[in-house]
């Protein structure tokens, strides 16, 4: 199968000296397209850590990453373009879906492609089309407000897939959830690595939520290894 993620001696390090936390510790993770995977851990064991440095979002202390073959941060610096990057190829669920509160649900995930350059009207009809798929289009014109706290969370799925990426991360998406909704959840991320050959790192510390992943991964004082 095509790698789409390798993470090689991955270190993220806050503060210096006495006061230094090792928030990631020479982590090796290699994902494939299409390969559902989970990261379970404790509260500070380094997950979001490593799915922000996979993002982009933070800078690694140390460390390799490769996506789709083509490196991404080595050597201590990023060599990508990391807005163009990341707006071509990743997509990211927040725990806490940072919908924009004045916005309609559409218009939340339209936003995405109008801010990357597509036009406003393809933009609304895909936004549309995503909503519908992930079963909200009929809140499509409803603000945030108005959702429930399982259709923010698939308005903010829809607005992780509004570019198509080949990688998606969600740190924690079912955490203000419950049960139910939080399988439903991580069932829509099961379909999206199924039936889009996406690559899917998820972030969780539900041992429930963990059905049907291809790969389970344990992070402990930012240290990484597999297992169920």
């Amino acid at each position: 199968m095509t790698e789409a993620l390798r993470v090689s001696g991955l270190s993220k390090v806050y503060g210096e000296g006495a006061l230094a936390v090792h928030a990631l510790a020479d982590v090796d993770l290699s994902v494939a397209a299409g390969e559902l995977v989970a990261l379970l851990g404790p509260s500070g064991s380094g997950k979001s850590t490593l799915l922000f440095c996979i993002s982009l979002i933070l800078e690694p202390t140390a460390g390799k990453i490769a996506m789709f073959g083509e490196p991404i941060h080595g050597g201590g610096r990023t060599v990508v373009d990391v807005r163009r990057f990341r707006r071509e190829n990743i997509g990211f669920v927040f725990q806490h879906q940072n919908l924009i509160p004045f916005l309609s649900a559409r218009d939340n995930v339209a936003i995405v492609l109008e801010l990357a350059g597509g036009r406003a009207r393809a933009a609304r009809h895909r936004a549309l089309d995503l909503l519908e798929e992930l079963g909200v289009g009929h809140r499509a014109h409803d603000l945030p407000a108005n959702l429930s706290g399982g259709e923010q969370q698939r308005v903010a799925i829809a607005r992780a897939l509004a570019n198509s990426p080949r990688l998606v991360l969600a740190d924690e998406p079912t955490a203000a959830l419950d049960t139910e909704r939080g399988q439903v959840a991580m069932e829509m991320l099961r379909r999206i690595s199924r039936e889009r050959g996406a690559a899917v790192v998820t972030v969780t510390h539900d041992e429930r939520m963990i059905s049907g992943f291809d790969s389970v991964y344990r992070l402990h004082d930012g240290r990484l290894r597999s297992g169920a």
